[in-house]
């Protein structure tokens, strides 16, 4: 038995005197968070760390949306203490944070095997795109319709929109988002009918949430940031049935890689004024 297997595991809360360790922890996985993104998702909800020795060898974090909903991301084991079942006490114990709710995330193939055995059943798949964004011809609008700058008097309709369209409360991911980056809003008449957010993200800038009434929609909101972004390294996460992939492949920004969504309890169900085309994060579920 070497030291390392000798030594015990202490599981305790993040913090924020923790962001540096974590990020070391995705940057080892090759995972594009910076600092400041890990320290925007833990101030949105509640992370544990796991310890060796008072070095941190793993990490989770947790968010809740409402009464009912929950998610589980940025869960990370150090490579030099995996097969330890590590991950697996980080799980258990964010669960038990979340005990009565659904709970969803995000997993990586090699994560995959260890959530079924806690209860969580896949439902879908998230397809990642992402490149230096090419110089971008505006998507034509239908009649009636425009995209323009979010004002003072959209905040509520666009958080209708997004609860309806993912099928959860998720005011606080909006709030947050917005006030770190810049909104855009599309409209039929006078009527708010879609939404994008632009945040610094990773390694350059991502384009989410991305929210319309229709795959036309979410291709001219796209269409209007990746203008704004020529030669700026842009990322956009798009669910596999949006529709979406091979337009956005056409146009300069190709998948790089999936993950498979799970959920354990009652899957959201969203409502049809709206469609979350490009989701808020991985992490977030």
């Amino acid at each position: 038995m070497t030291v390392h297997e000798a030594a015990q595991i202490v599981l305790r809360d993040m913090t924020g005197d923790d962001v540096h360790a974590a990020s070391e922890l995705s940057f080892e996985q090759q995972w594009p968070h910076r600092e400041e993104d890990w320290a925007l998702f833990l101030s949105i909800g509640e992370g544990l760390v796991a310890e060796i020795d008072g070095k941190i060898v793993g990490s989770i974090l947790g968010w809740r949306f409402g009464d009912h909903f929950a998610s589980i991301g940025m869960v990370i084991v150090t490579n030099a203490v995996q097969g330890r079942g590590i991950g697996r006490q980080l799980m258990e114990a964010m669960l038990r944070r979340f005990e009565g709710r659904t709970v969803m995330l995000n997993a990586t193939v090699e994560g995959v095997p260890l959530y079924r055995k806690l209860g969580f059943e896949e439902y879908g798949t998230i397809c990642q795109h992402q490149a230096v964004s090419p110089a971008q011809p505006l998507v034509p609008l239908r009649q009636g319709e425009r995209v323009r700058p979010m004002g003072a008097a959209d905040g509520e309709a666009l958080e209708t929109l997004y609860a309806n369209a993912s099928g959860i409360d998720r005011k606080l991911i909006l709030d947050t988002f917005q006030a770190e980056g810049s909104t855009v809003v599309l409209c039929r008449e006078h009527e708010q009918t879609g939404f994008a957010i632009l945040r610094r993200y990773g390694r350059g800038w991502a384009i989410a949430p991305v929210v319309a009434p229709d795959v036309t929609g979410a291709k001219a909101l796209l269409a209007h940031w990746l203008g704004t972004q020529t030669g700026s390294f842009c990322r956009i996460d798009i669910a596999e049935n949006s529709e979406l992939g091979a337009w956005l492949t056409e146009i300069g920004l190709p998948e790089v890689g999936r993950v498979t969504c799970m959920v354990r309890g009652t899957a959201p169900v969203p409502g049809d004024a709206a469609t979350v085309f490009g989701i808020a994060a991985q992490a977030l579920g």
